[in-house]
């Protein structure tokens, strides 16, 4: 992973090889499941259970409060050398020393992103169509979040993706792929035979009682399946 065995990672330290791998197991925040937990608390017990890559997305908090959430998250992180990115906000992403941010098709356009972020960052981007695939990479992206593969509640407003059009996504870009929506332990074999570097998911990490455990069940599974 990027991060040295003497110190924590530094924006930029993840080279794409380490993007691709840490894609394995793609933790996405959602504080509705925290139940008296702190999003540090959880993102912690994710990362010990094998979580490889944590964005922040929560859709209700400001760009303050993100940047307030990020600094109790990223030392986390940065400690395991796992990346750090924030949803949407590409404020508060340069703000609060993020490794990059994911965008969607309907949020700041991949370039403008880039732009701000600068060269070193990491930008995700959502897609559900290959030319959209085909766009994002073109215009910098250096991964791909696709779905929603399973109908989920967490996105109701997704548009639903087939795996033989994950498939085809993934096989149309260079840049790697990451599967979301509706990804758990019962449905992670709609990823098989796909080409994706991992899953993205949500609750089935952070709404566990047992989060470390969840992940650990989660990452075990990805590695078996040789993906």
């Amino acid at each position: 992973m990027g991060a040295a065995a003497g110190g924590p990672a530094q924006r930029g330290a993840f080279s794409p090889a380490d993007i691709r791998h840490a894609l394995l197991l793609y933790g996405v925040t959602d504080s509705a499941w925290l139940h008296g937990r702190t999003l540090a608390d959880c993102v912690r017990q994710a990362i010990a259970g094998g979580t490889t890559f944590i964005q922040l997305r929560e859709k209700h908090m400001t760009t303050d409060e993100l940047v307030a959430e990020a600094a109790t998250i990223l030392p986390v992180c940065r400690t395991a050398g796992v990346p750090f990115l924030i949803d949407d906000d590409v404020e508060a992403a340069l703000r609060s020393g993020a490794d990059g941010v994911h965008v969607g098709q309907s949020d700041t356009a991949c370039a403008e992103a880039r732009r701000v972020l600068g060269p070193d960052a990491i930008i995700g981007v959502s897609a559900q169509t290959v030319d959209q695939a085909l766009a994002a990479q073109a215009a910098g992206a250096d991964y791909l979040g696709v779905g929603a593969l399973i109908p989920t509640p967490t996105k109701p407003d997704a548009v639903d993706v087939t795996k033989e059009e994950l498939a085809r996504i993934c096989a149309a870009v260079d840049i790697p792929v990451v599967g979301i929506g509706g990804l758990h332990m019962n449905t992670l074999d709609v990823l098989t035979g796909t080409g994706v570097a991992g899953a993205a998911v949500v609750s089935a990490i952070f709404a566990a009682d047992d989060i470390e455990a969840a992940a650990r069940e989660l990452a075990s599974a990805l590695r078996d399946m040789n993906l």
